[in-house]
């Protein structure tokens, strides 16, 4: 019986056990429900309670009831991020090392294959077979091929964009074929007349609905594609933050980073790391194309607050029906803002210009393809370096809210180190489920956050390591010590020494202050990255 055959069959033993109310004489199954929801690309300044003016009190009320945490670490970009959540790994080990095709690397090389390989346990499944309820919707890009899609990791049922993006109103998207959905493991269409985000909020409801009253408790997925690019909203959302961002992105970039000090997000005594002299000085725009500007941040400023209202009615549903108390419910995001810009550059430009019309009358309708670009992706990751796709802490540093009845207190800021492989073993640990015990699967690098929320302990100790590698970029981090390089092409003489207690904005390299640390952490890269299967360009 192949692996996949095997967990069907553990599964629908484990359920047959005793799991729930009504089944022989089981006792009540007090096993806490798991609510994990992403936002997609939301920047690190982009939250009420980070200080932000966007409005996101549903999310804030989440913080309030449990844990902010200020340092949780994620990939730089959406697939590898979601390969190292459900599997508790590093993207390599979780077949996620390029998202997209790796052009010098045959598909199916280890490290590589572009969907959740055989090596790793998935999350959900392993969720199934403890007896859990599972969903998902949103968006999955974890692997086109139905093989690899959500049901074959273990969901049991799921509504999902199989792509990486898509128009938030139709099935268009922005490449010849558009988008791809899935419902339950067969193709589907979005629905007319629908916002993917409350399309998702709606499908979620509705499963979590489907099985209330059996007993046996859930582990809902709710991995949204807001804001992501094309900022496009609802019509009633399109004009509540009109005139908010005329003063420009530099003036907001330095309006988050006092934000974020007077919320104790980041420390008072922090600076404000040096401009990006790559992004042209807003007051060197003429008055069109300032005009232009303020309106993608007002639409992407709209998304979050439509983000929230939907994030609400899950909250208010789980609470009306009994299921709040008794549920763990993390909100995070993918990684750090975006700063692509699909309608002007790149290999989709052609598709997106002869579909989409960004006439600034109509911007952030379904016949527009807006993006805010790096110019706003800076100004949302102030307190750090770069954004989205880098590697410095810009592109891997996002917002983190815990809260349920596991947490020991709420309205606690937490400043120690998390990463995104720890969610799995933390699900895992609260539903008494295991990971398998079989030299077939790789082990999980993930560290269960179950310390942190009953007593705010370390989840991670000073040696701790964590590395990554994608698209020609890479870091090593062990303690407050990281390796990072800034652009491709990727060679070691570019690596980049920081110490992000003293410096988290990355801004002072100590490579040659400190050579004994430099070489110390290139003979670790070295190590892990062989350890993990790294593929660099010197190797092919």
């Amino acid at each position: 019986m192949n692996r996949s055959g095997l967990a069907v069959v553990l599964f629908f033993f484990v359920a047959t056990q005793g799991f729930g109310q009504g089944v022989g004489e089981a006792e009540p199954d007090t096993r806490p429900n798991v609510l994990l929801i992403i936002a997609d690309d939301l920047g690190y300044a982009d939250l009420g309670v980070h200080g932000s003016d966007i409005r996101t009190p549903n999310i804030d009320s989440l913080a309030g009831e449990g844990i902010l945490c200020t340092q949780f670490h994620t990939a730089p970009m959406c697939a590898p991020t979601r390969a190292m959540m459900l599997s508790g790994n590093n993207n390599h080990v979780a077949g996620m090392g390029r998202q997209s095709p790796y052009k010098l690397l045959k598909r199916n090389m280890p490290g590589y294959e572009a969907h959740l390989p055989d090596r790793v346990a998935p999350l959900p499944r392993l969720m199934r077979e403890a007896g859990y309820h599972t969903y998902s919707v949103g968006k999955w890009h974890l692997g086109m091929e139905p093989e690899h899609g959500p049901l074959a990791a273990g969901f049991e049922r799921a509504f999902n964009l199989i792509d990486g993006a898509a128009n938030h109103f139709n099935s268009i998207g922005f490449f010849e074929g558009g988008s791809t959905y899935r419902a339950d493991g067969q193709d589907a269409a979005l629905p007319e007349g629908g916002y993917t985000t409350e399309i998702y909020t709606d499908r979620l409801i509705e499963f979590i609905g489907s099985n209330e009253g059996d007993g046996r408790p859930f582990f809902a997925y709710a991995a949204f594609t807001s804001p992501h690019w094309p900022l496009q909203v609802p019509d009633e959302y399109l004009d509540l933050y009109r005139g908010r961002y005329d003063a420009g992105y530099d003036i907001l970039r330095e309006e988050n980073f006092a934000a974020l000090k007077e919320a104790g997000i980041i420390p008072a005594s922090s600076s404000l790391p040096p401009r990006n002299e790559a992004i042209t000085p807003w007051e060197d725009l003429d008055p069109g194309q300032k005009r232009r500007e303020a309106r993608k941040m007002e639409l992407y400023a709209a998304m979050v607050e439509n983000l929230d209202h939907h994030v609400g009615r899950i909250i208010d549903y789980l609470k009306s029906n009994g299921l709040y108390d008794n549920t763990l419910v993390v909100f995070m995001s993918d990684n750090g803002p975006a700063g692509e810009d699909f309608y002007n550059r790149g290999s989709y430009a052609e598709f997106v210009r002869g579909h989409y019309d960004n006439t600034y009358e109509n911007m952030g309708r379904p016949t527009s393809w807006v993006s805010y670009g790096p110019q706003w992706a800076e100004a949302g990751s102030p307190a750090f370096s770069r954004f989205k796709r880098y590697a410095r802490e810009g592109g891997i540093t996002a917002p983190f809210i815990v809260a349920g009845p596991q947490v020991g207190s709420g309205g606690v800021v937490s400043t120690t180190y998390l990463t995104v492989m720890d969610l799995a073993p933390t699900f895992l640990e609260l539903a008494q489920a295991k990971y398998p015990d079989d030299r077939s699967f790789r082990p999980m690098l993930g560290e269960s956050l179950v310390p942190l929320l009953t007593g705010l302990e370390p989840v991670h100790d000073e040696n701790y390591v964590t590395t990554l590698y994608h698209g020609g970029r890479a870091f090593i981090r062990q303690g407050m010590w990281k390796l990072v390089n800034l652009d491709p092409p990727f060679d070691e003489s570019r690596f980049e020494l920081f110490n992000l207690e003293n410096d988290p904005g990355e801004t002072e390299n100590l490579a040659e202050v400190e050579p004994d640390k430099f070489a110390e952490l290139i003979a670790l890269w070295r190590v892990e990255r062989k350890k993990l299967g790294i593929v660099l360009p010197g190797d092919l």
